[in-house]
């Protein structure tokens, strides 16, 4: 029950305040200032009736003291008629309301009720503004960063509606995450969440397993299929790469999201789906449009809200909170291996870029538990790129120093920049060297130069 404190140095206003809210809330008596303070001391209070003239300190002494306190409760000033201005002096100073005696009965009990359930809108919107300030997950989604914050709660709003959603990031960011959350936060949570990954799937097998085939429809085609969009239906589907889809399927795609209808493979009868789409991409699907290699009208109706998902080397602060979970997933899954991250270890963590991402930082925290002899991953245990990285830390340190000549630290630097673009790119020298801006030759020269082999 709310509790209101009434402060007044005259018994009968006191009493008949008490009797009047006292089935509506708990009701403490002050005949002053000082008595004020020690009954909000001991016990908190929801709302103070304040009498702004009393003997000895006034009611204005008493707000200013409140409002001097973090989370002040709010204030009706109690005037005579021949007082307003007083009362009107004491809204400048921080009063929410003020109200004149002889009191109107349903009046004041009308604002006390409205101050009390505006101060518990404001007490559970501090409640959640914590929550979320000390939350560091949401779903399978880990970070305690303010962009991931931010993302959660982009996440919690989105969840509810049916809207499509186009999560963007880089590879290896926890775009699927992303969708899962949407999913399972929303009202389709208790539907199927299935998943398509367009990129590997082969362009004649696509419309497929989007939308399903008839028994003949093609020489493999032995039996009728439902595709994943009737595998979808009351729930979710997540189109992953949704960028690489060819001109045809991107048409037949805008038609199912259109129409809410989908037609097989081979078959002419139309199939009623009721599904959320969320579509993810590491492209500029934007640009993509500009180039004449995604259909404009298909983007806007994948992109009704977007949702960015910020690459690993944006929040570094979620390094060792996303470290620690996945070496306890590392143990739990084995079933022993080392108990913790040395501090050094942790620091390179840090300090590495992690173009690969989230997904780049679970490998090396399970490739650094397979390599670990003891109860501690240290430097050691670590990739040869993360390694690599913290030895150009140590190169620049060492040049600021004097202690290395900057030949020897710019062939240290180039060589870990051709060794990260080359592992990018699965070790294709093409695309690796296009990435540098670079010849492919050039490129051979140098990987031969500093004994670079997979």
């Amino acid at each position: 029950m709310k509790r209101v404190l009434v402060v007044d140095d005259e018994p009968g206003v006191r009493e008949s305040l008490r009797m009047l809210l006292k089935e509506e809330c708990e009701v403490a008596t002050a005949e002053g200032v000082d008595e004020a303070l020690r009954e909000l001391a001991s016990q908190p209070v929801d709302l103070v009736l304040l009498d702004l003239v009393m003997p000895g300190r006034s009611g204005l002494e008493l707000l200013a003291e409140l409002e001097e306190r973090g989370n002040a409760p709010p204030v009706v000033v109690l005037t005579a008629t021949r007082t307003v201005a007083t009362a009107v002096e004491a809204m400048k100073r921080g009063a929410a309301d003020y109200v004149t005696k002889p009191f109107e009965i349903d009046a004041l009990r009308l604002k006390v009720q409205r101050l009390l359930e505006h101060r518990a809108l404001e007490e559970q919107a501090a409640a959640l503004a914590d929550e979320l300030a000390e939350r560091d997950h949401l779903g399978g989604l880990l970070g305690r960063s303010a962009a991931m914050r931010a993302l959660f709660r982009s996440i919690e709003r989105v969840a509810a509606s049916n809207a499509n959603v186009l999560v963007t990031g880089e590879s290896g960011t926890g775009k699927e995450g992303v969708a899962r959350a949407l999913h399972d936060l929303g009202p389709r949570a208790a539907g199927p969440f299935v998943a398509v990954n367009s990129a590997a799937i082969p362009a004649n097998l696509i419309e497929s397993e989007l939308f399903g085939h008839e028994r003949g429809a093609f020489t493999d085609a032995a039996e009728r299929r439902i595709g994943r969009f009737e595998a979808a239906q009351g729930g979710t589907l997540f189109l992953d790469e949704v960028g690489e889809l060819a001109a045809e399927t991107q048409a037949k795609l805008l038609r199912a999201l259109q129409e809410r209808v989908i037609e097989r493979v081979g078959g002419s009868e139309p199939i009623a789906v009721d599904v959320r789409i969320v579509a993810a991409t590491n492209r500029d699907l934007a640009a993509e449009v500009q180039a004449g290699r995604f259909r404009a009208d298909l983007f806007y109706r994948l992109c009704v809200v977007p949702l960015e998902v910020p690459p690993l080397r944006e929040r570094r602060e979620d390094v060792r909170l996303l470290a620690d979970a996945f070496l306890a997933r590392a143990r739990e899954e084995a079933g022993r291996g080392p108990e913790r991250i040395a501090r050094p270890a942790l620091v390179a963590l840090e300090r590495y870029p992690w173009p690969g991402n989230v997904r780049e930082l679970e490998n090396a925290i399970q490739r650094a538990v397979a390599f670990c002899e003891g109860n501690v991953i240290g430097v050691a245990d670590l990739p040869p790129a993360v390694l690599e990285a913290t030895r150009t830390e140590h190169l620049r340190d060492e040049v600021r120093l004097g202690r290395t000549a900057l030949e020897d630290a710019v062939a240290s630097f180039e060589r870990t920049l051709l060794r990260e673009a080359l592992e990018r790119t699965d070790w294709n020298q093409t695309r690796a060297a296009e990435s540098l801006g670079i010849t492919r030759r050039l490129l051979k020269l140098k990987m031969d130069r500093y004994a670079l082999t997979p």
